[in-house]
């Protein structure tokens, strides 16, 4: 999912790239959206309700936030990796979440910020520490022009959760994985090979096809046309100027979040669009969105094959999903495809569009709590 998820292309991109692309799609100004669907009721309840329960989180005062650097080591690089953790003040014994943000060209720990601060708060017989960490190459982490693919963000994610200087290695005891989008899907797939030892999953709003071939497919062709796309947006000059006029603009941010990001235009603040478009101006920044977009992070090909990463922890590994009701069409066939799926313990909708937890953060964090707490309470 991404502001990328909904890419539209200007007049003047559109004759820049014919000389790049034969066919009549990019000609025209396009709107591509992604597989990447989350939903969203449009009800201005549920947004209102929301919005008041926030304003009571952000007052809390007993949740102690620590934010670090861990360094991951990937080939001849090692790339500077933003993270935070939140837990409640006083807690003791407490058991472990990991939130992984939705991969997109303004993907931010921010997303989950919210619904981390409200589950920490709840009083239970659980307690709960809960780190947030950005991928490499997004958020606030380092952007380095490296060759990203679903491997390569596989790798940092096994590397995360497994490193013996890992922020969450030496946590102790359970540690439940919670991700939006393709980091869901991610996490499933790394869980499936048994590279990683989650207690649990929670995949929010899960998807695996990019932009582009979600809606064009991947014949030989359109991947040749990737391949030319890509290359144009990690050039030096023209890349910059590409992706300054498809992404990094406020106005772009903005008709994005209003159109399909957000449920409820009304929720798309001034301070979310600056804030979201200070993330595109970072140094770096068009790296992972060229390979998000053109499909290079895709973990799997097809419906089947997506469906099986759920299938192969049947009986292992508690699996949560969070639909969405307002989703894109193309996501929203992927999600409902999940429904009384082999390896899906729990399936539930919640408003909001493409980022539910941005949106709604509380209605989110109803959902995973109850999971939680039907999995997790009793075993302390």
């Amino acid at each position: 999912m991404a502001t990328l998820t909904a890419l539209v292309v200007s007049p003047a991109i559109a004759r820049f790239s014919r000389s790049r692309f034969s066919g009549n799609q990019f000609i025209r100004p396009i709107r591509i959206q992604c597989a990447t669907s989350f939903s969203s009721s449009s009800s201005s309840s549920s947004s209102s309700v929301d919005s008041s329960k926030k304003a009571a989180v952000l007052e809390k005062t007993s949740v102690e936030t620590k934010t670090g650097s861990w360094q991951w080591r990937f080939q001849d690089n090692a790339v500077n990796v933003y993270y935070e953790e939140h837990k409640e003040g006083g807690a003791s014994n407490a058991k472990n979440i990991l939130m992984i943000p939705t991969i997109s060209d303004v993907s931010t720990v921010e997303e989950w910020r919210m619904v981390a601060k409200d589950i920490v708060t709840r009083k239970g017989e659980t307690d709960w520490h809960i780190t947030i960490v950005d991928w490499p190459g997004l958020g606030y982490s380092d952007r380095p022009p490296l060759n990203y693919t679903a491997d390569v963000m596989e790798n940092f994610l096994i590397q995360f959760m497994n490193a013996s200087d890992s922020p969450v290695k030496n946590l102790g005891g359970d540690l439940i994985v919670v991700g939006g989008g393709h980091a869901a899907t991610l996490a499933l797939q790394a869980a499936g090979k048994g590279l990683i030892k989650p207690s649990a999953i929670a995949a929010v709003a899960p998807t695996w096809a990019g932009p582009l071939p979600i809606v064009f497919g991947r014949s030989s062709d359109m991947e040749s046309r990737y391949g030319l796309l890509r290359g144009t947006l990690r050039a030096p000059a023209v890349g910059w100027m590409m992706y300054n006029v498809l992404v990094s603009n406020e106005k772009a941010i903005q008709s994005q979040y209003k159109s399909h990001v957000y449920a409820d235009p009304n929720n798309v603040t001034s301070s979310i669009v600056e804030s979201r478009f200070a993330l595109t101006k970072r140094k770096g920044a068009r790296f992972v969105p060229a390979a998000f977009l053109t499909g290079l992070l895709d973990p799997v090909r097809s419906r089947e094959d997506f469906l099986s990463l759920f299938a192969e922890l049947d009986g292992k590994v508690p699996v949560l999903v969070v639909s969405t009701t307002s989703s894109p069409k193309r996501s929203k066939a992927e999600m409902d495809a999940l429904r009384e799926a082999k390896g899906v313990t729990k399936f539930v909708e919640v408003p909001g569009a493409l980022l539910p937890q941005e949106e709604y953060p509380l209605t989110v964090a109803d959902e995973l709590y109850k999971f939680l707490q039907e999995n997790f309470a009793s075993n302390m």
